[in-house]
């Protein structure tokens, strides 16, 4: 499963970390964010060891969504060594995702 993370935890699980992760920006009422979520658990569980893949909820921590300039959701941004190496905006299929984790691993 996805972890949630926080704007406590969100420096120390990906912008701290050496290699890949998947940020999916979400929120709780968002049709197309509850379209993908079953594709982003599911690579959560398949790239276990090999990249990180966390849900982050827009409204529970603004400040990063701001800080990241996410201007709709779903957006899923992956982070190569704690910068930020890919964007994908919208619902897209599982993947497309696993595409993008794996150009950045």
């Amino acid at each position: 499963m996805a972890e949630i993370l926080t704007s406590e935890n969100f420096k120390e699980k990906v912008t701290d970390v050496k290699g890949t992760v998947l940020v999916d920006f979400f929120a709780t009422w968002c049709g197309p964010c509850k379209m993908i979520a079953p594709a982003v658990e599911q690579l959560a569980e398949e790239y276990a060891g090999k990249a990180g893949v966390y849900k982050l909820d827009v409204d529970e921590a603004q400040d990063i969504g701001m800080e990241y300039k996410v201007m709709s959701i779903p957006t899923l941004i992956i982070f190569k060594d704690g910068v930020e190496a890919e964007r994908i905006r919208g619902a897209v299929s599982k993947a497309e995702l696993a595409d993008a984790i794996e150009r950045n691993l």
